[in-house]
């Protein structure tokens, strides 16, 4: 019964509320609000004005190319190896003399990655002994259906190098 009331002395008193205090407390939370109401606003117009991206913000991917029009990819797979979810599915083939894709004796016949199930971790291009595939700034990624994300090779090639398709384009009016 003592330790009781030994335990009983030692919990501290509550101070009863007083009116005084109430009031200090809603002051208080009145200055905060009508200190953020005369702030600057900081919206932005998103469409037209776009947030800047740190420098190593991973998007979309991109297939890179060499200068004179050549394919990056060599068809060595690491990436899909290096890949945690498994969303990127390579298919190599044999590199002919008449068929010139990458440098290397093979390049990718076939490339996919399904957006959807990516996780833009890095590792693909981390893998990449020829940093043939990069992830960009682009972060708008929206479509209408889920076919639409299975992105090919055609969609992540990075265009031809103007003088390299003038060239394709002068050679092709030729025939």
């Amino acid at each position: 019964m003592a330790d009781e009331k030994e335990d009983q002395n030692k919990t501290p008193k509550r101070e009863t509320p007083s009116v005084l205090s109430d009031v200090a407390a809603l002051a208080k939370g009145m200055q905060r609000t009508l200190g953020e109401y005369f702030s600057p606003q900081v919206t932005l117009q998103y469409p037209e004005d776009k947030s800047p991206r740190s420098e190593r913000y991973r998007g979309r991917h991109y297939l890179r190319r060499y200068d004179n029009g050549l394919e990056r990819c060599i068809g060595c797979e690491l990436c899909a190896a290096a890949c945690p979810v498994g969303c990127i599915l390579v298919i190599a083939a044999e590199n002919t003399d008449e068929k010139r894709v990458s440098p290397g004796e093979r390049y990718a016949k076939t490339y996919e990655i399904n957006m959807l199930r990516c996780i833009f971790c890095g590792y693909c291009e981390e893998a990449c002994p020829v940093q043939a595939i990069v992830l960009g700034p682009e972060y708008e990624l929206s479509d209408t259906s889920r076919e639409k994300f299975v992105y090919t090779k055609e969609m992540l090639l990075e265009p031809l190098p103007p003088d390299v398709q003038a060239r394709l384009d002068s050679k092709s009016e030729k025939k």
